[in-house]
């Protein structure tokens, strides 16, 4: 604390600080620390300050109808997938702008495909085994459901699009991954069978989105793919409920690597600023992995405080060090990963298990679940040290 005598209280700055020693967080005092790494007490140790990362403060809560599946923000939007078989778009002030509606089954995963003024292109993955690519018109307060993408044969629990906004991933509990077109089409790739339509009971025609077919599937994963991203422009990562983790080169359709584990993978999430991955696991752990390494091991550290499955991570855009992570134990954490043994901030007494969680909002971060709520924190930002 910065405290001088000759100031009236009203003027005196209290600032917390962290204390790096070796790339790691001091958590106890510099004696244990030094105890604990067997490091001799005459040894001159060099001690790294910083300002610490304040504490997120609650915003609110956006109620749905039931579990919140998914969340992914976008700029000033943020869209969220519901067990009630809607995607919602809302603002940052936590207006609901839109209800979209055409899964017959809940929602399980979404994604921004690109937003372009007062139109929006995203793409939501069902239950129900398709994909839809809608467009949504702020404007005209419209949306309309383009492309239904089928061939998936269980539910469709991942979804990525990627940087061109012209491809989408996607990763089922049928053991697949799919790569589809994002891009508007106005023609049909196959049609629905005549048995299909009268099951659905669709309604009119004209309304009904284009059948869309993947342009490629990878065949790898031996049970169901719980999460997907893209790695790099043409390289794909999938996680699974097989314990490995897949990269995968999308022109050739080759597998390139494997990471294996000892337990399901349940979510993964790629830094682009350190190039590191993070995994949420059934063993209650998140791993820290670095796929561009050579070494035996490309486990890097594992975070460990969690006491149940850990579902859901995402990286911070803004920050190299800083993840966040929600599990079945009801808990939402914010993590450095300098700090292996604790999180920086424990966001607890949800009262059920978190789903998902999403920090490409920088100031605000993102977690829903089976409470029926969307969570929203404000992070106040710090330059990373």
């Amino acid at each position: 604390m910065l405290h001088f005598a000759e100031k009236a209280e009203e003027d005196v700055q209290q600032i917390d600080f962290d204390f790096l020693i070796d790339g790691e967080l001091l958590r106890v005092s510099v004696s244990n620390h030094m105890e604990e790494k067997g490091i001799s007490s005459e040894t001159v140790v060099e001690i790294e300050y910083f300002e610490k990362h304040p504490a997120p403060t609650p915003e609110g809560s956006l109620l749905h109808d039931d579990w919140v599946s998914s969340v992914q923000g976008l700029k000033d939007r943020i869209i969220t997938g519901s067990y009630d078989n809607t995607v919602r778009m809302w603002n940052t002030q936590g207006e609901n702008l839109m209800t979209l509606s055409y899964h017959s089954d809940p929602v399980k995963c979404v994604s921004w495909i690109k937003k372009d003024g007062e139109t929006s292109l995203l793409v939501s993955g069902s239950h129900d085994q398709t994909l839809v690519i809608w467009e949504v018109n702020e404007e005209k307060q419209t949306y309309q459901a383009l492309h239904s993408c089928r061939g998936h044969a269980r539910s469709v629990d991942t979804v990525a699009v990627d940087k061109s906004g012209t491809k989408i991933c996607s990763g089922s509990f049928d053991s697949m991954i799919k790569i589809w077109s994002a891009v508007p089409g106005t023609t049909e790739d196959k049609s629905e069978r005549i048995e299909d339509q009268h099951k659905k009971k669709i309604r009119s025609e004209k309304n009904q989105p284009l059948t869309r077919t993947p342009l490629l599937t990878l065949d790898g994963h031996r049970e169901a793919v719980s999460s997907v991203l893209w790695y790099k422009n043409n390289e794909v990562c999938s996680a699974s409920w097989d314990h490995t983790i897949q990269l995968w080169d999308v022109e050739s359709g080759v597998q390139k690597s494997t990471l294996t584990g000892t337990k399901v993978f349940l979510s993964i999430a790629h830094s682009e600023s350190c190039g590191l991955l993070a995994s949420g696991n059934a063993d209650r752990h998140i791993r820290i992995w670095d796929p561009r390494s050579s070494e035996g091991t490309v486990v890097k550290s594992s975070l460990s405080h969690h006491n149940g499955w850990v579902t859901t991570v995402d990286w911070s855009r803004v920050n190299p060090n800083q993840l966040i992570s929600g599990s079945y134990d009801q808990t939402f954490k914010l993590w450095d990963i300098r700090s292996p043994k604790a999180p920086l901030y424990n966001m607890s007494g949800l009262g059920d298990k978190v789903l998902t969680v999403n920090w490409n909002i920088p100031e605000l971060l993102l977690f829903g679940g089976a409470d029926n709520c969307l969570h929203v924190f404000r992070s106040a930002e710090i330059i990373p040290r």
